[in-house]
């Protein structure tokens, strides 16, 4: 009988993986199943043909399968593990992430570090294993994690970290655990914050000295979508109520020791926090869970829904909409305003002229001679245009790729990952767009031009970068960057995008000049005394607020996803709120420059670039408001941090919104001079 029972049993393992392997996901993206089950005819064959459950288990255990847990599994040794995986602990305070058993936490046999994309490093995510590990649908209450007695060290620890305001995150299936808060403003409206708080102060009864308490009951709450066919579930929820417990025991302590405060026999389960366990020298903190687990009809594909629900959601719509038309409407307006002012100057300046009217000619036309001259620095110009073609580049393509979904927030790291990757292989249109104007400006240097293109804004932003990467490197914080990650960020620069600058380059130079609608005049023309409100400081100032406008309702809610920790996810708005950046950039660039040549100033170069690229600084003093009157950031360190990335985002705002602007005003400048008759 062995020879036929063997042969049945390969039978009823190939049954397994026939039914299991129906479809392949990604790693990452695909469902996990939990609880897997074997099929009921491959159970039954086995069952019938004598085999026994340690054969059974073996050879599903071999293929990743697990049993059902009936009446002849034994305390569930068959249902899959659920392994939670603790990331970085993180303070709205500091901004300062640090990795999970930086505090003497309790920690499993051999802690192992998760797979980390280059997204995730740069966020200071630290992924790794932890000793909470229990099985698919099968509560737990009161289990003992571990027993440690603090030091006046790994008690300070705790304090600052407490005092800190700082939170522990972790992950199970990829979900991020988070803490259910009910809105004071709803009856039913609830808001979920990621990770709990290491502790808490207060005082005890009749004491004005301040103590500091430990979270050190973790009570989860897992919850699960079922699917009634296949017998499996998915997870779609991960919650935790944390609280403060001073656990008490009798007699010595050992691992079998039972706890008085909480007892999974006598059914005493933790509630709340009536007798905290505090935090100092000398005292023992016991660390224990409870899991819960809850039926959802939420489906796996839905189960991010609930994270993503915003707390002020009506107004965040209501704003948007709002901005939107009245953008829309100005726009409208600028752009009939235009459109019917230039028909009539053509149409006037294109009528036969006696020579008395051709004498007496005033305004835009006047300045053809001059309006195509080259202007100062145009070798700079033409470095700042191509690092904003880049720009716009890695902008669009990133946007269009998260609107579609592949960088939603169940990706860590996917969205920083994915800009960074697109920035260098966008270098190929940087060395294109600034190669092409240096041309047109009768430059013949291309290789010099080529290198300030890949070296200058990137080389800014990195000496920056540095900068503060020592100082988080000095708070020994994991949000500093690895020595390893650092050298592949220099690899993709030199590596990669230089040699891209140099090809889009080579090509742009080999194609042919951009011809000038006019001729140049040899000597400069004179330009008249200006109007005040013609003053370049004036319009340039003027001629950011309304780019700014456009996208400063939605810098809040940027803002507050980047340094208050919240998922930002309405990628659709995003697109459209840029889209509308780049209408508004474009026109009031295009209003000024009108204005400037009717005033016969044909120094439009460096112009155009800056009124709308002023924007940037707007941004940036928003920024500052929003440091002082929303965080509550105390340490200088912080501080330097926050305006430090700031500083680097309004530099790279700058160079886009300036480069649509100039892109803008170059068109329309050859537009209008080429469609008049020059004598």
């Amino acid at each position: 009988m062995a020879g036929p029972k063997r042969v049945v049993l390969i039978i009823s393992v190939f049954v397994l993986l026939v039914h299991y392997s129906h479809c392949f996901y990604l790693p990452g993206v695909a469902p996990q199943d939990f609880q897997k089950t074997m099929p009921t005819i491959a159970l039954n064959l086995l069952i019938k043909w004598g085999a026994s459950r340690s054969i059974v288990k073996q050879q599903a255990h071999s293929v990743g399968i697990g049993l059902a847990c009936d009446s002849t599994c034994s305390n569930g040794n068959f249902g899959d593990e659920l392994k939670v995986k603790v990331n970085k602990l993180t303070s709205t305070k500091t901004q300062l992430p640090y990795s999970y058993y930086s505090l003497p936490y309790c920690k499993p046999e051999r802690i192992v570090d998760s797979a980390e994309n280059l997204g995730e490093v740069l966020r200071g995510d630290r992924i790794e294993n932890s000793p909470y590990v229990f099985k698919m649908r099968e509560p737990l209450m009161c289990n003992v994690v571990c027993r440690l007695t603090l030091s006046k060290k790994t008690a300070d620890e705790f304090k600052e970290k407490i005092n800190d305001d700082y939170r522990v995150n972790m992950i199970l299936d990829n979900l991020p655990l988070v803490v259910p808060t009910r809105r004071p403003d709803q009856e039913n409206g609830i808001v979920y914050q990621q990770g709990f708080h290491v502790g808490l102060r207060g005082q005890y009864a009749g004491s004005k000295e301040e103590k500091h308490f430990i979270h050190n009951h973790l009570a989860f709450t897992v919850k699960y979508h079922k699917d009634p066919q296949a017998e499996t579930s998915r997870i779609v929820g991960f919650e935790v109520k944390p609280f403060s417990v001073k656990h008490e025991y009798e007699g010595d302590w050992s691992e079998k020791t039972r706890l008085t405060t909480c007892d999974p026999h006598a059914k005493r389960a933790v509630t709340n926090s009536e007798s905290p366990q505090e935090v100092d020298d000398k005292k023992e903190i016991i660390f224990t869970y409870d899991v819960e687990f809850q039926e959802s009809d939420v489906k796996w594909a839905s189960r991010w829904d609930t994270y993503l629900l915003m707390a002020d959601d009506q107004i965040h719509w209501f704003s948007i909409v709002n901005s939107l038309m009245i953008v829309v409407f100005l726009s409208g307006m600028v752009a009939m305003i235009m459109l019917r002012t230039l028909y009539r100057d053509i149409s006037k300046y294109n009528q036969l002229e006696t020579q008395e009217e051709a004498q007496e000619e005033t305004g835009w036309k006047l300045v053809h001679g001059d309006v195509f001259r080259p202007p100062a620095n145009s070798d700079l110009l033409c470095v700042y245009v191509g690092t904003g073609v880049q720009f716009f580049g890695m902008f669009l393509v990133t946007m269009i790729f998260a609107v579609l979904g592949f960088l939603s927030p169940s990706n860590r790291g996917g969205l920083m990952t994915a800009m960074l990757l697109v920035w260098i292989f966008m270098g190929l249109l940087a060395g294109y767009a600034s190669a092409r104007l240096y041309k047109m400006f009768k430059g013949t240097e291309w290789k010099k031009i080529t290198l300030k293109t890949a070296f200058m804004f990137p080389g800014i932003c990195f000496a920056i970068f540095f900068v503060l990467n020592a100082l988080i490197w000095g708070e020994k914080s994991s949000g500093a960057v690895p020595f390893g990650t650092m050298f592949a960020l220099v690899f993709l620069w030199f590596g990669i995008s230089v040699p891209l600058v140099f090809v889009g380059s080579y090509i742009g130079f080999r194609k042919p000049a951009i011809e000038d609608p006019v001729k140049t005049n040899k000597i400069p023309r004179q330009i008249p005394e200006q109007p005040w409100y013609m003053n370049p400081i004036f319009s340039i100032l003027i001629g950011g607020i309304l780019p700014f406008g456009a996208i400063f309702i939605e810098l809040f809610f940027i803002l507050t996803s980047i340094w208050l920790h919240q998922f930002y996810y309405i990628f659709g708005f995003l697109l459209l709120v840029f889209l509308i950046l780049i209408v508004t950039c474009a026109e009031i660039t295009i209003v000024l420059c009108y204005f400037q040549l009717c005033s016969e100033d044909y120094l439009w170069w460096w112009r155009s670039y800056l009124t709308s690229g002023s924007s940037a600084l707007y941004l940036f003093l928003y920024a500052a408001f929003y440091f002082f009157t929303k965080l509550e950031i105390s340490k200088p360190v912080s501080g330097i941090l926050y305006f430090g990335y700031m500083l680097i985002a309004s530099y790279a705002f700058f160079v886009l919104t300036g480069t649509i602007g100039f892109y803008a005003c170059f068109w329309f400048t050859r537009l209008i001079y080429s469609s008049v008759k020059i004598d």
